[in-house]
This record gives C-alpha cells, structure tokens and sequence, in this order.
C-alpha cells in the first residue's frame, strides 16, 4: 500500500476546434480539456508525479517545442502557472524533491514535463521503452514523432518498469512493478494508444486503488454509457494518435468491465476529460452533458 497522499492537479488545458463553444474555453469551469496529472506524496520517496503534462518551456515557445501544427489544433494555454512545477510550488512543496516520474506514454502532452525535474528517474511500461530506445521497434520513428525532442534534449532517465510476464491486476495481464518506490505503483498495459500505453495504478492506505488510464480513452461517456458515447471533439484526437484501432476497442471493453465489477475498489480516470477531473478535485462535479454536443 502506499505510505502518504495523492493530490490531483491540471498540468495543461486546452481547446481543440471541434470543442463545442458553448461548452466554454475558458477554466476548467468553461469545460476546456485538461492533462491530467497526479502527484504522489510518499514517505519514503519524496514527490512522484504521473504524467507531467506540458512543462514551463513549453508556454514561452510552444510552436517551437510542441510543433506548429499541433499547437494549431490543440490551442493549448499559455500560462506557465498551469505547469507541474509551478503547481508544486504553490503547494509549498520543493520541485527537487520530485524523484520519479511515472508516464502513461510518451506523448508530448505527457511529457512537456520532464526538463523542469532533470534529476527525476523516469517511468514507462517496458514496451513504450522498447519502441523509443530500440531503432528496429516496428512503432520507433511512430514513437519518436510524438516524444518530441525538447523534452528528451536534456537526456531523461527513461527507466523500463519490471514485468515478470506473469503479473495480473484484476485481471489486465502484463502488470509492471515501477522500480525503485517503495510504495505499490504498477504500470498496467492498457493497448491502443501508442506502442507502450499503459495505464498507472496506485493502491492508497486504504487498500482503494486509482487508476490513471491516459489516453486509453479521451471522454467518460466511453466506459460509463451503454453503448459507449465517444465526444465530437476527442474522436479524432484518438484516431489520429492510435497505433492500434482494434486495441483501442478492446482495451475501453475492459475498462467498462472493470468499472463495472470492481468500481467499489477502483476509481478510473483518464488524462484529459475535464467531468473526471472536477469529481476529483471539487466537491460538487461538473454537469456531464446529457449527449456528445448539447
């Protein structure tokens, strides 16, 4: 179990076209999509963060750093108070003591990130490693694309998780332990997105687990409505980032059936529906829209 506490922060917003404009742009109260990460409070290994959203750099030249085309598209903010560092200092808690952190995948959404905790040993599920690392991966130059070269220009310390091949969590096969943490935090292969996309769980004092699922579904309608309800806006940030269309399917079948038989032990969340966030964050939740669009 884990030893400390966990805090839910928005490391990025941002407001693709498709985004329905009377749903708002501005805030999270404005439903504008977020990068959801999560920071861990340990005793034991001082700050771990999952997923480290877009980083301070990123705001000041983020054609440069995140590419013209997407930053077109996606229109992420420009406020560097929105970053995982800033957000840590203004909890009064020190940026050098983040130690590790933990990625779904190395999206750079994901991982704008990773400069402002140079020192930070860096987490991904073997296959996401393979795929960035080995030049004969059939998903490398795929995977390389999107991990964009400002936030792997200061040299991380990408770390593969430790997968025996036998290791099940309810059920997912393929559960990798992160190395180093003495706390329970497992890599959990949710397929589809990208070579490697895994899904970061982490089992608190009360023996409840979270599971931070990343992209493997961008809208909450999509493992809690029957039949699943994909938003206007997400559709083709998913179908235009997947490696895998069949895997992503099979992977959101899973998590729907894990929401359904083991909701009272898991809490699932994604990275960049704002509805999820704001039940984690705030006590009374957005209204999630009766249908995509309204």
């Amino acid at each position: 179990m884990w030893a400390g506490s966990w805090r839910s922060r928005p490391c990025c917003s941002r407001a693709p076209p498709a985004w329905p404009t009377r749903w708002g742009r501005g805030g999270v109260s404005g439903s504008r999509a977020v990068c959801h990460c999560l920071l861990l409070e340990t005793e034991a290994d001082g700050l771990v963060l999952v997923d480290s959203g877009l980083g301070t750099a990123d705001r000041h030249d983020p054609e440069g750093r995140l590419g013209a085309e997407w930053v077109a598209y996606a229109q992420p903010a420009r406020d560097p108070e929105e970053s995982a560092l800033r957000q840590i200092v203004r909890l009064g808690l020190d940026p050098r003591d983040v130690r590790h952190l933990v990625l779904t995948h190395l999206h750079r959404d994901h991982t704008g990130g990773l400069p402002d905790f140079p020192g930070a040993r860096v987490h991904v599920h073997p296959a996401e490693y393979r795929a960035v690392t080995d030049p004969a991966d059939p998903h490398h130059r795929h995977s390389l694309d999107r991990f964009r070269p400002a936030h792997r220009a200061h040299g991380p310390l990408l770390t593969p998780a430790v997968a025996d091949g036998s290791a099940e969590w309810f059920g997912f096969p393929g559960a990798a332990r992160v190395a180093g943490l003495a706390g329970e935090v497992l890599l959990v292969p949710l397929p589809g997105h990208s070579a490697g996309h895994a899904g970061v769980a982490v089992r608190d004092g009360a023996g409840r687990w979270l599971l931070h699922a990343g992209d493997a579904y961008l809208y909450h309608g999509e493992i809690e409505r029957t039949p699943p309800s994909a938003h206007p806006a997400f559709a083709p940030v998913q179908q235009g980032a997947q490696t895998d269309a069949e895997a992503v399917r099979a992977t959101r079948e899973r998590l729907r059936a894990l929401r359904r038989d083991h909701g009272d032990r898991v809490t699932v969340f994604s990275a960049h529906d704002p509805w999820e966030w704001a039940r984690l964050t705030t006590p009374t939740p957005l209204p999630a829209p009766a249908h995509p669009g309204d």
